[in-house]
């Protein structure tokens, strides 16, 4: 499976952004799936899960100004991103996980740049 993430862009602080995740190749349906980042100098992070029903995960970073959401019969992951802040200019991920998060992560997209800059 690949995917392929989307809709990162600039944006001033309090800003708005959508990213959207497609995986094309296979169905993951069945599969947990995450958004996660990586800003310059720093290890990677989790942003938020959603498992194979929906029901989203959030870091605390992310808790209140995130919405996680799928479309599983368009193959698709979401992240609403609102309330943007400096701190969350990063690259950001989406990616797959064997079957359930607890068992990793197996399949990462290329990422997509986010930068919250005045």
């Amino acid at each position: 499976v690949q995917l392929q993430a989307s809709g990162g862009g600039s944006v001033e602080p309090g800003g708005t952004l959508r990213l959207t995740c497609t995986a094309f190749g296979s169905f993951v349906s069945i599969n947990d799936l995450g958004w996660y980042r990586q800003a310059p100098g720093k290890q990677r992070e989790l942003v938020a899960t959603a498992n194979l029903y929906g029901r989203p995960k959030y870091a605390d970073a992310a808790k209140g100004r995130f919405t996680i959401s799928r479309d599983n019969d368009k193959n698709t992951l979401f992240l609403q991103m609102n309330s943007l802040k400096s701190e969350d200019t990063a690259t950001y991920y989406c990616a797959k996980a064997r079957k359930r998060v607890i068992y990793g992560m197996d399949n990462w997209g290329k990422g997509t740049q986010v930068t919250v800059s005045s």
